[in-house]
């Protein structure tokens, strides 16, 4: 259906991302980075003790946020001039590996989930809601392998067609962000091509890969108080930012209610 004269008809699906999109998980997710990381920047055994440690807030957002446990424990570590070697599967957490470093974030991560439950934002069940009924099919990704059991913890799955998580990935064979692979294969499963579809990102890796995707529209999702995200996130090539996903809503189908 197209929108008012002169006004692009709006998305025909909406892809979106999970942590710090549609579920409140990103603080959790970053405390446990700190938690791996910061034990082995000060690890005596690699000299590393002197350099600064993991900023919860800024290297999250540039090094971590939206990528697999592998990839953003790599890209953090490199940034601080740190070189491990890749190790295996199955390393046990420590300071040793980059999988072992990855390793001990999941662990910081699991035990963070039993003393703190993961809740959906209000905005995204309400926006989900309103996108239901008017036919718009949503999708949610996320690089974590805890995406789809958070998700469903959080009430949000039965408004949602498709999830793709981390367990998909490494099913597929499918690179993480900023590889734009899982977003198209959440596309796929909606049955809506790329270009005639939203996607919704608070990450600068997931901006950078909906951009490289040919996603009809980028949306960056910036939910800090003061709006301190919003030049970066236009910078990574987000063609609008929105504080919530009911304002982005309102903006793009309030003619469709």
């Amino acid at each position: 259906m197209n929108g008012p004269p002169g006004r692009p008809p709006p998305p025909r699906a909406v892809v979106l991302d999970t942590d710090g999109v549609l579920i409140d998980s990103a603080a959790l997710h970053a405390a446990a980075w700190k938690t791996a990381f910061d034990a082995c920047l000060g690890d005596p055994a690699t000299g590393t003790g002197k350099r600064a440690p993991f900023d919860v807030d800024a290297d999250y957002r540039r090094f971590v946020d939206g990528r697999s446990r592998y990839d953003g424990a790599q890209a953090f570590l490199t940034s601080r001039g740190i070189r491990l070697p890749p190790g295996e599967p199955g390393d046990a957490p420590g300071p040793g590996t980059v999988r072992a470093v990855a390793a001990r974030k999941e662990a910081a991560f699991r035990e963070a989930l039993r003393a703190e439950p993961v809740v959906a934002f209000p905005d995204a069940e309400e926006a989900l809601t309103a996108l239901r009924p008017l036919g718009v099919p949503c999708a949610a990704v996320s690089a974590s392998r805890h995406a789809r059991a958070l998700i469903a913890a959080a009430g949000l799955d039965a408004l949602l067609v498709a999830v793709v998580d981390g367990e998909d990935a490494a099913r597929l064979g499918l690179p993480g962000k900023p590889d734009p692979a899982l977003f198209l294969h959440a596309a796929r499963l909606l049955g809506v091509p790329p270009g005639e579809t939203a996607l919704v990102e608070d990450a600068l890796a997931g901006v950078r890969a909906a951009r490289r995707g040919g996603f009809g529209l980028v949306v960056g999702l910036d939910r800090s108080p003061d709006g301190h995200g919003t030049a970066a996130l236009r910078s990574e090539g987000a063609d609008l930012v929105t504080p919530d996903l009911t304002t982005l809503v309102r903006a793009l189908w309030s003619d469709r209610g």
